[in-house]
């Protein structure tokens, strides 16, 4: 009968030499950064919607044809008047945008953010536990250079 190749394997941190440990510190740290940056990725598309729905929240129907800004780039504005106060496009990706209500628009931003928010939280929980398993290499080193300084010290 073969093992299962799904269940992840498990190495005590004592039985590696210093290379190998150093091997699994660089392996920590660059998934770290990975999921750190990913992490800020996330929060960033979450501010993103969020702005979503404060701006819906600007569109009141008493602002109907009053000029306004209407942005081209995020640097790039232009005059305009707001003809239909209770419609706005929603991009809802790869170039595609749909015609709402308000009230649709903000559901659909609100239930962005809600999604982004469970995927933070499992972000956060998934980069707390790298960086425990960081630390336990970490100090597993520290005691093993520890106990070879000592070790070479005895030796003189």
């Amino acid at each position: 009968m073969s093992s299962s190749s799904s269940q992840p394997q498990v190495i005590n941190l004592s039985d590696l030499d210093l290379s190998q440990l150093g091997d699994v510190r660089r392996q920590f740290e660059e998934e770290l950064n990975h999921l750190t940056n990913s992490f800020t990725q996330l929060k960033q598309a979450q501010a993103k919607f969020t702005a979503c729905i404060e701006n819906v929240n600007e569109m009141k129907p008493e602002n109907k044809e009053k000029s306004i800004l209407v942005p081209l780039t995020n640097s790039l504005y232009v005059p305009g008047k707001l003809s239909d106060a209770e419609h706005v496009l929603v991009d809802i990706g790869t170039g595609y945008f749909v015609k709402k209500t308000r009230a649709e628009a903000i559901t659909h931003y609100k239930g962005k953010v809600d999604y982004i928010r469970t995927n933070l939280e499992t972000l956060e929980d998934t980069i707390n536990k790298k960086k425990d398993n960081l630390n336990a290499v970490m100090n597993v080193m520290q005691a093993k250079l520890k106990a070879q300084t000592q070790s070479n010290t005895q030796k003189a």
